[in-house]
């Protein structure tokens, strides 16, 4: 019984982990650029969009990334899901400028 209840409850703290992805979001499809990260540091790429989520690449400054889309926090900056060669993840939208004269 004490087995099954441990269970719930790592199922229930599970969903509430993934329950920032399902968070209202926009589209952007818009190439950007890493901003306002200092040319010693990098921007941390994250498995889901909270800072306390796992760690799973990071950007130099300058870097040039896709934004696929962005979802909305209650507070502080939105949080974007981005690629760029074999990197993807989230990332705190504070740190992207958009690249409006770009070539494909």
């Amino acid at each position: 019984m004490v087995a099954a209840l441990c269970g719930l409850v790592i199922t229930a703290a599970g969903a509430f982990a993934v329950q920032p992805a399902m968070a209202a979001g926009y589209q952007v499809d818009q190439l950007a650029k890493v901003t306002g990260v200092a040319h010693w540091d990098q921007l941390n790429v994250r498995k889901w969009p909270a800072s306390y989520s796992q760690k799973v690449g990071a950007f130099e400054p300058g870097s040039h990334v896709w934004v696929e889309r962005c979802i909305e926090a209650k507070a502080g900056a939105d949080w974007c899901l981005v690629d760029s060669q074999y990197t993807s993840g989230w990332v705190n939208s504070k740190f992207l400028t958009p690249v409006h004269d770009w070539d494909i």
